[in-house]
């Protein structure tokens, strides 16, 4: 056995600070507080209640670090390799399976473009606090670590008694004091995240690696489900692929029909009827469930693919225009995304002009989706060529992420846009906050003025949809309204919905 003699002694210090300070030792407090009177009088008493008090909280400090002079608390977050060191202690420390413990991974939920949208500055502040509130929230021995970009990892000091429903109550403690408002130069942000959980029991291997492993696969299937996800490793979940081998693997699936156009609805806000339904690309694997876009996208972009999903995207969305149609269903028009290596195609306008024709459907059910970077990263002029010769064949132009790039009103104009998407980043938590609020009423100001129609992203409440309809926005998507679904859940979702509306109060309404 590795490192008998470190691991004995460890455990007869985590033994004795469960007998002396654990729960069941309260039972001698009083026949010890009474010996103490009988012996010495009042003045043992009277020291005896001011040095247990002491003794209670120095004595455990001195078993757990082994009067190594410091806590072992990880309080200036390290990194993966000191985390690893620390867990790979716990590791031993349970394998009788005695002792309980589990390992928890966070990872802040878009921090790509919270970066982008706010800044380095302002990200290194966030991860900060995050880093602070999820020290304060852990017991003081429990260890956490900064392991990656965005990601910090807790693993729980061992304890006797430590189930499934205690670390998942765990996890919900952690990602509600991320999800307090963090204020930055005077303004307030929200975060989500999304946790994995293993219990050590539970770990797939028999080293502190697997345990890991395992923990990052149910962060990985955490993240599949959307913001704020928490899942727990069973035993099916397995790490993704990466490099090389995830390239190959999502091609085949580019191939053989596994990667699929999603549809996630569009509603007015004055009507409160469908108004659009935009594509979104996902993977459907076998094995692994559901992969996140932001693990197959840049295999796809890495090998070239971008285009040919492409057009895999417009063909799926003009088929379901088609069947919409078919269902007697009325749905305006599907929105597409466009990447920048797309836009540069000198065949993309004839291509979309033939599909169009050969479904039989007029350019304006098609909204294409730019993203407003593309505008702000000195296009050239072939992606001006095809933007603007989109927007004349009669295609709408739908501006995505509007509020992260900085785009100028002059491009705006210039590549006819027809509506712009406000970035999800303003519409969170903005019932709560009058500084959103202000950010909102301001684009719907400008946007007015232009004559151009909006949509707001990230939709996730009530809340959020009343205020966005008496602020005046158009249309709302996000969570709130309904999540991405297969093609095939589309149209009992859009009857189900517009039975809804038979007797529903208005939410709100724009003034005309």
């Amino acid at each position: 056995m590795k490192y008998p003699s470190t691991r004995f002694l460890q455990r007869i210090k985590t033994l004795m600070s469960q007998a002396v300070f654990g729960p069941a030792a309260l039972a001698f407090l009083p026949a010890l507080t009474l010996g103490t009177f009988w012996l010495g009088g009042e003045v043992a008493l009277i020291a005896a209640a001011l040095g247990l008090p002491i003794l209670v909280v120095v004595l455990p400090h001195l078993l757990h670090n082994g009067g190594s002079g410091g806590p072992k608390q990880l309080t200036d977050l390290p990194g993966l390799d000191r985390f690893k060191g620390a867990s790979a202690d716990t590791f031993e420390q349970t394998r009788d399976n005695t002792m309980k413990s589990a390992m928890l991974m966070l990872e802040i939920d878009e921090f790509d473009d919270f970066l982008d949208l706010h800044g380095a500055a302002a990200a290194d502040a966030v991860l900060q606090r995050c880093g602070d509130r999820i020290v304060s929230t852990l017991r003081q021995r429990d260890v956490v670590a900064r392991v990656d970009k965005n990601r910090f990892a807790v693993c729980l000091h061992p304890v006797l008694q430590l189930d499934l429903e205690l670390a998942i109550q765990m996890a919900g403690r952690l990602q509600a004091a991320l999800e307090e408002p963090i204020s930055i130069d005077g303004t307030s942000v929200f975060i989500t995240t999304s946790t994995g959980i293993c219990l050590r029991h539970r770990a797939p291997g028999d080293t502190v690696e697997d345990w890991q492993n395992a923990t990052e696969a149910a962060l990985q299937e955490a993240k599949a489900v959307g913001p704020a996800g928490v899942r727990v490793f069973s035993g099916a979940a397995t790490p993704q692929s990466t490099g090389k081998d995830l390239r190959a693997e999502v091609a085949q699936a580019l191939d053989s029909g596994m990667i699929q156009a999603w549809f996630q609805p569009q509603v007015c806000t004055d009507t409160g009827r469908v108004s659009g339904f935009e594509a979104l690309a996902r993977w459907a694997h076998p094995v692994k469930g559901l992969v996140p876009p932001s693990t197959f996208l840049p295999a796809l972009e890495e090998s070239g693919l971008m285009q040919k999903l492409s057009c895999h995207m417009v063909t799926q969305s003009l088929t379901a225009l088609k069947s919409w149609d078919a269902a007697g269903l009325d749905v305006p028009c599907v929105g597409v995304n466009f990447a920048t290596d797309e836009l540069r195609d000198p065949g993309l306008v004839d291509r979309i002009r033939n599909e169009l024709d050969r479904f039989d459907l007029t350019p304006d059910r098609l909204s294409v989706e730019i993203l407003e970077t593309v505008m702000t990263d000195q296009p050239d002029d072939m992606i001006t060529r095809n933007i603007t010769a989109l927007g004349e064949l009669g295609c709408r132009i739908d501006l995505d992420d509007f509020g992260t790039g900085h785009a100028s009103i002059a491009s705006v104009r210039r590549f006819r846009v027809s509506r712009i998407k406000i970035d999800r980043s303003f519409v969170a938590k903005a019932d709560h906050d009058p500084d959103q609020q202000k950010l909102i009423a301001a684009i719907l100001t400008m946007a007015e003025r232009l004559d151009l129609d909006t949509l707001a992203e990230g939709v996730e409440t009530v809340g959020e949809h009343a205020l966005l309809a008496q602020l005046g926005c158009g249309h709302v998507q996000g969570f709130g309204i309904g999540r991405p679904m297969p093609f095939d859940q589309t149209i009992d979702w859009t009857v189900a919905h517009e039975a809804k509306l038979q007797d529903a109060p208005a939410i709100g309404s724009r003034s005309s």
